[in-house]
């Protein structure tokens, strides 16, 4: 039988414990005291706000019709793309036909037919590290479409040394160019830095199908005949020009053409609907208003989705639409001061550096391997590391792939410059911010007020050269 104590002891174990009584206290505890006192709140917090340097440093263009038209130069040089692959196992790998269009000689040709018939002739070959696929002077057997792996192109310097010329990886091709030449010849050397995978098509192929295809003989004879037309360096029509003469020659005449075709770019969007309850919105708006603040976090999170959709939107964002001219691959994995020169040299007054922090800590490791210090620069007011004077901008929007790599972003901005220029309207309706604004949608029958908040904005590169990218940049550490 149990006594009235023990009775009591389970249920006074499971009471709140009640701190003891100070017996030597002689005024009011803090603890009651907070229950008179109003506490002193911070805004809210968001953990997702960055620095956002891209949308700071474009300079921004006000589009009144909604659409900004970049008028060019007509250029006769057709740029590469990459071609894409299929890949089902490590030998059942596809060149993917319609990408065979991004190579300049097949460039707008149309035969659905005829690509696949090609496409299906590509053969596998594998590749070890330090093979040479072929070197300078030799004849062109064979084109080659790069799967993956990296490979460097080299020729004999003037004095005998091994000159790098460039660096090939996964989607690039080689011997294309020899498309027109009676008798095609190797200009430089190739060799695999790693163990990698081709795709090779034998030239007599490409031979038999033009003899075979009159569609494909009149597309390849036009590109031929294309790049034999007077341009400049950069690929562009032409103008007659004399220099250095004397007396009275006769001048030949001439005209600066224009692209018939220029690319319009429209404004993008990014919208959402702010719903506020309206008991919230009357009630509880002291000391802060809550719609106010609702709205500040949802403009925050659009801004951070507008700056991303600048470098990753496959219609006009950086990553998607730098022209395959401008792009370099790093020559040894991590970025190095020598792959930061050479994006450099690709452009004239380049603005600005953009890349992942993750980027710039590996490119610091690589300088402090060398013993060199990265400069800075001040940016209102903020220290900015800098290489050669040009501030490198952290930018978290740029990925990092699975491979644990990313890319480095230079540009040159302003449309002065024949730069990147953001795109935007002022002016519309209900206002918010330059090219935001936030429209009232009424409150529906559960007492929830909603407002449209929508940004326009689009971004133009004017010129090709206004933005190139090193790509494959390791990030992660290397074994000393």
């Amino acid at each position: 039988m149990s006594t009235p104590d023990s009775a009591t002891g389970p249920a006074l174990a499971e009471a709140a414990p009640v701190p003891p009584a100070d017996e030597h206290r002689t005024s009011l505890g803090t603890q009651a005291a907070r229950q008179l006192a109003t506490t002193t709140k911070s805004a809210p917090q968001m953990q997702g706000i960055s620095s956002r340097w891209l949308l700071r440093s474009l300079p921004w263009v006000d589009v009144r019709g909604g659409t900004y038209r970049v008028n060019r130069r007509l250029t006769l040089r057709v740029g590469r793309g990459r071609v894409q692959f299929e890949q089902n196992g490590a030998d059942d790998i596809k060149v993917v036909p319609r990408t065979l269009t991004e190579l300049p000689s097949l460039r707008g040709y149309s035969d659905i037919e005829v690509l696949k018939e090609l496409a299906s002739r590509f053969r596998v070959r594998e590749v070890r590290a330090g093979q040479v696929l072929f070197e300078a002077g030799q004849p062109v057997t064979e084109a080659y479409l790069v799967v993956h792996g990296r490979f460097t192109r080299f020729a004999a310097g003037k004095y005998g040394e091994e000159e790098i010329v460039g660096v090939v990886s996964g989607g690039d091709q080689l011997g294309d160019e020899g498309v027109g030449e009676p008798d095609p010849l190797w200009l430089t050397s190739m060799r695999a830095e790693t163990a990698g995978v081709l795709m090779v098509l034998p030239w007599d192929v490409v031979t038999e199908l033009t003899e075979r295809v009159p569609s494909l003989a009149a597309h390849l004879q036009a590109f031929a005949e294309r790049q034999k037309l007077p341009m400049n360096r950069t690929g562009e029509a032409d103008v007659p020009l004399q220099a250095g003469h004397v007396g009275e020659p006769t001048l030949n005449g001439g005209y600066v053409d224009y692209d018939l075709a220029p690319r319009e770019y429209e404004l993008s969007l990014t919208q959402t609907v702010l719903k506020v309850h309206t008991r919230v919105a009357d009630l509880y708006n002291n000391p802060m208003n809550q719609t106010e603040e609702q709205l500040r976090l949802t403009v925050e999170e659009i801004r951070e989705r507008q700056e991303w959709e600048l470098v990753n939107n496959r219609e006009f964002g950086l990553l998607h639409n730098a022209d395959y001219g401008q792009r370099i691959s790093t020559f040894t994995g991590p970025p190095t001061p020598d792959d930061m020169d050479e994006l450099l040299s690709m452009r004239r007054e380049t603005k600005l550096f953009l890349a992942h922090p993750k980027a710039i800590a590996a490119f610091f490791r690589q300088c402090n391997r060398r013993g060199l210090m990265p400069g800075s620069t001040t940016v209102d007011g903020h220290r900015i590391p800098a290489w050669r004077g040009v501030p490198i901008y952290p930018c978290g929007k740029i990925p990092v792939s699975r491979q644990h790599t990313s890319s480095i972003v230079a540009l040159r901005t302003g449309e002065s410059d024949q730069g990147v220029v953001g795109l935007y309207q002022t002016g519309i309706p209900e206002e918010f911010q330059p090219g935001l604004n936030v429209r009232f949608m009424g409150i529906d029958s559960a007492a929830i007020i909603r407002y449209l908040v929508t940004a326009y904005y689009s971004m133009a590169i004017l010129v090709p050269d206004a933005v190139g990218i090193l790509e494959n940049v390791q990030i992660g550490r290397t074994a000393e």
